[in-house]
């Protein structure tokens, strides 16, 4: 899909709100088909995904969101988010005052259920709130629980060098292409050694490395469109669904069915 035809959700200026006597700003909207424009904020942001996937990008990576995780952006970051399916997102803006200690890369993060019922209750009291009271105190429950954000590994580094960026931008249009270093090295300008090293030295990864990390976030994208294990993993070039789902296991620590059981909040009187 070409992301620059999707619409442009409307701007917000809660991340741009300096007040250190409300720690914590939110906002709760839904997106998608659509992207953000390019931006950047003063504060940090902590984008919860209620319902769908979305993808945040930077010039260096992006970042799969899948429901019921989130992805924190530091502040002054620059950024865009974009979805292909409708999402719900609630949104955490932390002032600058508050962010000592917290990390100052973009990553996707779990988010625990008592994080969880805490966003929810924030958006529920919104922003016009006390500098004491019972809402300043919530917020700032909130901000001691982002402390213990734990990141998930749904990132997928990207290049600068424009060999490997066109070589990673065509299999991103295209997943399942199975092709090697040596047949890419003259559609690119280089050697399937150069290729090479260079994607350890871009990425961090190399190129068997990398074309799995990219395919595991094409599938949490499908598989949160509804499609199903059968149909993305041989979409995406995988042998057989035992095959994919082992993969699936190994990277997320359980079978594609399993995490995204996971990731649904539970309704009222549901057990834990």
């Amino acid at each position: 899909m070409d992301i620059a035809k999707l619409p442009i959700a409307k701007p917000v200026d809660h991340g741009r709100v300096d007040d250190p006597q409300r720690p914590i700003l939110t906002m709760s909207y839904r997106l998608g088909p659509g992207r953000t424009p390019t931006h950047r904020h003063s504060r940090a942001h902590l984008f919860y995904c209620a319902e769908g996937v979305f993808r945040l990008v930077r010039e260096e990576a992006t970042w799969l969101v899948p429901p019921s995780q989130a992805v924190w952006i530091p502040s002054e970051a620059e950024h865009c988010a974009y979805a292909t399916q409708p999402v719900v997102l609630l949104s955490l803006f932390v002032d600058a005052s508050a962010t000592q200690g917290l990390p100052d890369d973009c990553r996707v993060v779990h988010v625990s259920p008592l994080l969880r019922e805490l966003i929810f209750e924030a958006v529920d009291v919104g922003n016009a709130y006390a500098a004491a009271g019972s809402a300043a105190r919530l917020m700032q429950v909130i901000v001691d629980e982002l402390h213990g954000l734990e990141a998930a590994p749904l990132n997928l580094p990207l290049a600068s060098d424009k060999r490997v960026r066109q070589l990673c931008e065509s299999l991103i249009r295209n997943p399942a292409d199975e092709r090697g270093l040596e047949a890419w090295a003259p559609q690119v300008g280089a050697s399937a050694r150069t290729l090479a090293r260079l994607f350890v030295s871009e990425t961090g990864l190399t190129f068997a490395e990398w074309r799995r990390q990219m395919r595991l976030l094409e599938a949490i994208d499908r598989l949160g469109k509804g499609q199903t294990v059968t149909r993305v993993a041989l979409d995406l070039g995988y042998e057989s669904p035992s095959a994919f789902i082992a993969m699936f296991r190994r990277t997320l620590g359980a079978s594609p069915g399993k995490y995204f059981r996971n990731a649904e909040p539970a309704s009222e009187g549901e057990g834990p």
